[in-house]
């Protein structure tokens, strides 16, 4: 009788009738059932080890040999700890630190990378980035980690993605492409398009954001005749940020109608005053060129300030954010930042509403043409706007030594308000400086105040901070905690500045080991 079947034959009697068979294997367990399993175990390992492949079975590919060095033995260690499940917000800064060291996750830590990468689509950017040749080879090789392959803009393959790729490899090859050469690209989804489902030429046509030029005017105007509702719509969109377009032309005359100059004597001085007159209808043109019947947006709550926004001012919105910004430059002979800052007022005199609905589309417009003298005049000329969140989005049209002033100034201006973590979503990381200076600030003010709404807020504002907030001002956090569990043991803001504190001196050590 082999081994195996001595084994076999105990565990089927019961080790109480047939004691284990002896073994070379130290035993780790003094109980017969437990020893019988632990030599099992160590059986089955061997036997398969020791089989033949049948004939005609390929053998798997060998992981193809890796660039980049595995990160250090510390920093593995954290990475660890994280997918365990302690401070696992802080996963994707962690991912992102690596890729941007030059280190690569270690190759035992990846399954279990690659199963978070499943559950959470936000990471799997920051997963290909760090997961080097091993996770692809690994995720070619697991359906449930498939979503690696072509993931950011390497589609996984060589130019045949493109005609035997999933959808999400050819929009990876198209993207890539579109980098290169976007003149190739369009030429390549044109050869197609009309053979496409709409979904996909939806997602191809969104790749054209990238390398967008006058040289894609012709296929966009095309495409505002497409079928899919879909691919109308992301058309629209694209051709809205080429100012010099017939499409430019077009939104450029139905906002002149709608906003006009008039010069007015004021307290003994002459004055330009914006005069507003919303559309009064909409047609099939307007349609068309992506202003839907009822915008997103149409009788939304307009904030404090005023109530729901009409059809007609939704219209006008959507108009203004669609028109070529010099369109004003030109029609008031003045700078952005004077443009701005003109009395704005409506045909019933509604200086209020009329004024935020005009700087609303024209900050959709500057954050749409990436116009940063436009971002700047409306961040800084003190306009009326009820979605301080639109401003937010301006910040990343600035140039970036401009942006952490820019974005402390609207925090100070928002502090206080329910929209304060509205605008501090926006604001990317990290938060340094000036502008750390503001979020510090703005955490205080929140503790102080003891409504429920102020907890909340402050909860949320935390929980903002943990991962974008510098881990150099944990101290300051941490004197803030500890002033208020002084003033109230049990109280909401004690604790919550307490677990800020703890997550930014994780942070602090992580990228340490991460930069040594």
């Amino acid at each position: 009788m082999s081994t195996w079947s001595e084994h076999v034959s105990a565990a089927l009697l019961g080790t109480d009738r047939r004691p284990p068979p002896p073994s070379e294997t130290p035993a780790t367990d003094t109980d017969a059932a437990g020893r019988l399993l632990d030599q099992a175990a160590v059986l089955a390992v061997r036997r398969r080890a020791g089989v033949l492949p049948r004939d005609g079975v390929e053998a798997i590919a060998a992981a193809p040999d890796e660039e980049l060095p595995v990160v250090p033995r510390a920093a593995a260690r954290r990475l660890t700890r994280i997918l365990a499940g302690e401070q696992v917000k802080v996963l994707p800064e962690w991912l992102d630190a690596a890729a941007r060291g030059g280190w690569r996750v270690p190759a035992r830590l990846l399954p279990e990378l690659l199963e978070k990468g499943r559950g959470d689509r936000m990471l799997r950017p920051a997963i290909a980035r760090a997961a080097g040749h091993r996770g692809v080879w690994l995720a070619l090789r697991n359906t449930d980690w498939a979503y690696l392959i072509g993931s950011g803009d390497d589609p996984g393959g060589g130019d045949e993605v493109w005609e035997t790729g999933t959808r999400q490899q050819r929009v990876a090859f198209l993207t890539r492409l579109r980098g290169s050469d976007p003149s190739e690209a369009r030429e390549t989804l044109g050869a197609v398009w009309t053979k496409e489902a709409a979904p996909d030429r939806a997602a191809f046509l969104g790749t054209f954001a990238r390398g967008l030029s006058m040289d894609d005017e012709d296929f966009l105007e095309a495409a505002l005749e497409d079928r899919g509702k879909d691919v109308r719509q992301l058309a629209s969109d694209l051709l809205a940020r080429l100012p010099d377009s017939d499409y430019g032309r077009r939104m450029a005359s139905r906002a002149r109608a709608c906003l006009r100059a008039e010069t007015r004597t004021v307290r003994e001085r002459r004055q330009t005053w914006v005069v507003v007159e919303p559309p009064e209808t909409h047609d099939e043109d307007l349609a068309r060129d992506g202003v839907p019947f009822h915008p997103s947006g149409s009788f939304a709550p307009a904030g404090a300030g005023g109530g729901p926004v009409g059809t007609r001012a939704a219209w006008l919105r959507e108009i203004l954010a669609r028109t070529p910004l010099s369109t004003w430059t030109d029609l008031f002979a003045l700078p952005p930042m004077e443009v701005v800052c003109l009395p704005i007022t409506d045909a019933a005199g509604d200086s209020g509403r009329a004024a935020r609905d005009v700087h609303i589309g024209w900050a959709r417009a500057a954050l749409r043409q990436r116009d940063p003298a436009w971002a700047r005049a409306l961040l800084k000329g003190g306009v009326v706007v009820d979605e301080p969140d639109a401003l937010a989005d301006l910040l990343t049209v600035l140039p970036s030594e401009e942006r952490e002033g820019a974005a402390a100034g609207l925090i100070r201006w928002v502090a206080g308000g329910p929209e304060l973590p509205r605008v501090l979503e926006r604001v990317l990381a990290p938060w340094t400086g000036e502008l750390a200076d503001a979020v510090v600030a703005t955490l205080g003010t929140a503790a102080d105040r003891q409504t429920h709404r102020h907890e909340h807020t402050l909860t949320q504002l935390c929980r903002l901070a943990d991962q974008r907030l510098s881990p150099a001002f944990a101290p300051r956090i941490h004197a803030l905690a500890e002033r208020y569990l002084a003033a109230d043991p049990g109280g909401v803001a004690g604790a919550v500045l307490t677990e800020l504190t703890e997550t930014l001196r994780f942070r602090a050590e992580m990228l340490k080991e991460l930069h040594p």
